[in-house]
């Protein structure tokens, strides 16, 4: 028996099934089964059935018996080019609803089962009204290059009645913001958040490991029984397994265990009511229920204008720097980067549910870091994650890495009605029976760096960090994680730059958590995405994640947890592709055509990036640290703009080959840094 043909076919099985059975093959003899069609010519005999997974049909056809057929490709090509056209590819849209109606009522037609879900979720109502505003949103500001431009929020002016300034620091967005806000309130700065909803909400959990918690310890934002406190679940391994039924023996791999990689779940609403509190003991302000509406920038400040959801009314915050926290849905980013602030994102939606899974379904002491269990479907490898929370809480996300696209931008709504359909698929319940505690979703984005300067997130007086500077791991794409391992950076060197003014976005284009080794490994994140228009065999991304995470799972664990932590230094990542193209050299091939050479001229230089600060980092990155910080005094009293170059080009040395942890905080308060 042969396999000639495996297709996804994103339409209901029930049509695919009654199209299939009236299918013809000139000169055969034809006869229909319960879930497909049998077939003969000659002494050659054909069956082509499909099934249903993952809201979607999957079609295959074997040869089972008889020698090699003459019109082979005949049949396959013939096969495929009629089922594509009688169900083409469609990607979803939006459906365009009344503000004013039920939220439930207006989204039931179009995706059933995330209306009915989100009722029984607290606070339901309120989280797919800001489900449905994200993904609108976001659809809003994906553009094609060119076509269009982003809608303009930054200006430069001076509103007229600006007498004073407030604060120092004026954020939008309190997620990943008021982290920042807070360190930088504790170093002794002036500081207000301005938040779009009710401050301390969360759409999302947070995961990390012990070892990067430390961030929060080093720097003095908390103490050692704070970060405890913080702590719902540490659980004692992780797993790593993409499904494998249908990929080439040689693409075959075991799982990978990570038991130190986002093994410790937090509490993430507490860690922000933590840094609120910090954040108001040490003077700052906090205004939320506020959206964001422009900034205005001149030559000594700037000037943050909101409205208030409750009263419309407008609100203005004026300061020395605004800094950008707005995630995926900052439309100062968008303007900045003309348009393009992101080309690739993760639509991750997901759920917290509190019980009612059945004893045995699950070990709440373990998680899974990253899991298939399906091929590709409607265009996307649908990836989930399961992280063990408090008591019996079982938090889980489904994600898919994608291009972004104008016209397949990719959608939230969608993503959940899989969610809500294939749950039990992945992991045995009944959702009825489910107790469900929160939503958690967001569009995670990220930008592929030709280098460090390609993208913009500084200009005068503006500073974009987290999801709204894009800079976060190509593999798990969390800006949290990234902004805790680059804290110190972060805030040490926008310390310096406010103590001696230097506010250009030039000056400010230097805080940044890039790393050339992150860049560079763009080209394994790429090969998790089916591009817009393309079809790909549907066990393609299932075949390259199992070759790249079963060589892992070969490793030396504290290699793979490097990995995973953006912590690859030149040599492993290169043993490790050259280990991947050995073991299956048509990866190659495969990774080729989802990228192109185009792609690859582009990645080529940001590999040389990484070479290069390899090197400087091994020449320089073991002792030139130490002699900046005996040349302290005399470098800020002699010229504070080159001492401040040399700060970042000395946090660069390490943080950029993914060695954060030798700088460590040196003081508490003032941001300055220890060697150790």
């Amino acid at each position: 028996m042969r396999q000639l043909l495996y297709l996804e076919i994103p339409h209901p099985t029930d049509q695919v099934l009654s199209w299939l059975q009236s299918w013809r093959w000139t000169g055969a003899d034809h006869t229909p089964t319960p879930d497909g069609l049998k077939f003969s010519v000659g002494d050659s005999e054909f069956s082509v059935f499909c099934w249903n997974v993952q809201r979607t049909t999957y079609l295959k056809l074997f040869q089972w018996r008889g020698q090699s057929f003459v019109q082979e490709k005949e049949l396959i090509n013939s096969l495929t080019t009629q089922i594509r056209a009688a169900f083409p590819r469609r990607y979803p849209s939006l459906p365009e609803i009344d503000p004013t109606a039920n939220i439930f009522d207006s989204l039931a037609p179009y995706y059933p089962l995330t209306a009915q879900f989100f009722q029984r979720i607290p606070k339901g109502e309120e989280a797919l009204k800001k489900c449905y505003w994200w993904e609108k949103t976001w659809r809003e500001n994906i553009k094609q290059p060119g076509t269009a431009k982003a809608k303009q929020v930054l200006f430069r002016e001076k509103p007229t009645g600006v007498a004073t300034l407030e604060f120092d620091l004026v954020y939008s967005g309190a997620a990943l913001g008021v982290i920042h806000a807070a360190m930088m309130a504790r170093l002794g700065w002036q500081v207000a958040v301005m938040e779009r909803g009710p401050f301390g909400g969360m759409n999302r959990e947070w995961n990390i490991s012990r070892a990067e918690l430390q961030s929060f310890v080093e720097v003095g934002l908390f103490t050692a029984q704070e970060v405890e406190s913080l702590i719902f679940k540490e659980y004692r391994d992780g797993f790593n397994k993409f499904h494998d039924g249908n990929v080439p023996k040689r693409a075959v791999a075991a799982i990978l265990s990570t038991p130190t990689v986002l093994n410790v779940a937090l509490d993430a609403e507490r860690l922000l009511r933590l840094c609120g509190e910090k954040l108001l003991a040490a003077g700052g302000v906090i205004i939320d229920n506020t959206e964001f509406q422009k900034v205005s920038v001149w030559d000594d400040g700037v000037c943050i204008t909101g409205r208030n959801r409750a009263t419309n009314e407008n609100v203005q915050i004026t300061g020395r720097v605004f800094m950008d926290a707005m995630g995926s849905a900052s439309l100062v980013a968008q303007q900045l980067n003309d348009g393009r602030a992101f080309n690739s994102v993760c639509p991750t939606v997901g759920a917290v549910v509190e019980d009612g899974f059945e004893d045995g379904v699950w070990d709440y002491d373990l998680g899974d870091i990253l899991y298939s269990h399906g091929d590709i479907s409607r265009g996307r490898q649908l990836i989930w994650e399961l992280f063990p929370g408090k008591d019996k809480e079982l938090t889980f996300y489904l994600f898919h890495y994608h291009e972004v696209h104008p016209q397949n931008p990719g959608s939230l709504l969608e993503l959940y009605e899989d969610f809500f359909a294939i749950l039990p698929e992945y992991k045995r319940c009944n959702l009825e029976k489910l107790k469900w505690k929160k939503a958690t979703f967001g569009y995670i984005p990220a930008y592929f760096s030709v280098g460090e300067k390609s993208r913009k997130a500084a200009y005068d007086r503006v500073l974009a960090i987290g999801d709204a500077a894009s800079l976060q791991s190509p593999l798990v794409f969390t800006g949290f994680g990234s902004l805790v391992r680059n804290l110190p950076r972060l805030s040490n060197l926008l310390d310096e730059a406010l103590q001696f003014d230097l506010v250009t976005g030039n000056d400010l284009d230097r805080i940044r958590a890039y790393q050339s080794n992150i860049t560079v490994t763009w080209l394994f994140s790429k090969g998790m995405m089916v591009p817009t228009g393309q079809e790909l065999p549907p066990e393609r991304i299932n075949a390259i994640l199992n070759t790249f995470f079963g060589i892992m799972a070969e490793e030396d664990p504290k290699m793979v947890d490097d990995f995973i932590k953006d912590r690859a230094g030149w040599l492993a990542f290169n043993r490790m592709a050259v280990r991947a193209a050995w073991k299956n050299p048509m990866l190659l091939v495969w990774i080729w055509q989802l990228t192109g050479f185009s792609y690859f001229l582009r990645w080529f230089p940001s590999y040389l990036e990484f070479t290069a600060h390899s090197f400087l980092g091994w020449t320089f990155g073991g002792w030139f640290p130490a002699l900046l910080w005996r040349l302290e005094p005399f470098l800020k009293s002699f010229s504070p703009r080159l001492w401040h170059r040399l700060l970042a080009w000395t946090y660069r040395l390490n943080y950029s080959v993914g060695k954060p942890q030798s700088v460590k905080a040196r003081k508490v308060y003032k941001a300055a840094v220890k060697v150790s």
